[in-house]
């Protein structure tokens, strides 16, 4: 189980972080998990503690902070609307500093990875565009076609639901086709694939994007 914490931005902004740690031998690296548009709910949380008992150090920084403290949605549709809402009032620059500032507090491990889910994924693209990390996963990031004119300066490997609704299959071909070097994997699954939490959770997919993902951050 992890434990909350505090994280300061490099634009002064103060947000929650969700911070869970290897109980036993030595740390293998940092990871930022990055949300998805329902807060640091009890998923993100889970994300965090598993990758912890892998032997990675963990900080899920709390992006909704820039316009609303404590966000921990459900999955239904009412909160989705609120998501969606909060998420369109930050915006993407706000968030890239906040993983930034959660990358920073994982220095002490090397340059960290970023894995985000849904926006999470979405951010988690950005970030390795823009900034100084070690390599991101991102799953089912359906707003990284509005980011595909930007190149990663790191590695990048890339989880879609092949019958994911929010993102289209021309959107998956784009990037695609923009980046061919970057590993693209699609599943025969709906959007949100890797939370039991959802309709469209999928379990055999699930276990084989975190099997690939863990060998991804073994490799960088």
């Amino acid at each position: 189980m992890g434990e909350w914490t505090t994280l300061v931005a490099s634009d002064g902004h103060s947000l929650d972080a969700y911070r869970a740690a290897p109980t036993s031998g030595a740390v293998r690296g940092g990871i930022v998990v990055v949300q998805e548009i329902f807060g640091l709910n009890s998923h993100v949380r889970s994300i965090c503690d598993g990758y912890a008992a892998e032997g990675y150090a963990v900080i899920a920084p709390a992006v909704f902070d820039r316009a609303e403290k404590k966000v921990d949605l459900p999955y239904t549709p009412e909160a989705t609307i609120k998501g969606r809402a909060l998420r369109a009032q930050i915006g993407y620059d706000g968030p890239i500093l906040d993983i930034q500032a959660a990358a920073s507090a994982l220095s002490a491990y090397g340059k960290a990875a970023v894995i985000g889910f849904c926006w999470g994924g979405s951010l988690a693209w950005i970030a390795a565009c823009r900034l100084p990390i070690g390599c991101a996963v991102a799953y089912y990031g359906g707003q990284i076609i509005q980011f595909v004119s930007e190149t990663p300066r790191v590695p990048v490997l890339l989880h879609f639901g092949e019958k994911d609704a929010l993102i289209p299959a021309a959107d998956r071909e784009a990037i695609a086709a923009a980046h061919p070097s970057v590993p693209i994997h699609v599943y025969p699954a709906g959007h949100g694939f890797n939370c039991s939490e959802r309709a469209d959770f999928d379990q055999r997919c699930s276990d084989l994007a975190r099997e690939r993902t863990l060998a991804f951050l073994a490799a960088h």
